[in-house]
């Protein structure tokens, strides 16, 4: 607590971004349809089997939450890939953002508005002084 307000983590907003992004998802609800009960797997596996070793569920498996930086591969292909762990993957987007985001300009008349906004309140303040 001594260090609140004092440091900041870009890597740590971004995989916060990422776990609010996909708690939004979630609350959007899961879709039912043919593609997502997979019936065919179901007759196939058998219920109270194992699924997970199913191409089809691993292709849906991030249809709920759809994260950006959290790797839900299989460990063998995690390691394959590289083993990049989250906090060097939410390193990497950091470095991309920092690198590559243009924000977007501001019209001139949401500009006024904002200026306008900022001159009320500070004389307001002065005015209360």
């Amino acid at each position: 607590m001594l260090e609140l307000g004092m440091t900041f983590s870009m890597e740590q907003l971004v995989i916060d971004n990422d776990i609010v992004q996909m708690t939004k998802k979630v609350m959007e609800g899961v879709p039912v349809s043919e593609e997502t009960l997979d019936l065919e797997s179901i007759q196939k596996v058998g219920i109270g089997n194992n699924f997970l070793a199913l191409k089809k569920t691993r292709m849906l498996v991030d249809y709920p939450s759809d994260p950006m930086l959290i790797d839900r591969r299989m460990y063998g292909d995690w390691e394959h890939a590289g083993s990049k762990d989250l906090a060097t993957i939410a390193h990497e987007k950091v470095v991309d953002v920092l690198k590559n985001h243009e924000v977007p300009s501001v019209d001139a008349d949401s500009l006024a508005d904002m200026k306008a906004i900022v001159k009320s309140a500070d004389k307001a303040f002065r005015d209360s002084l």
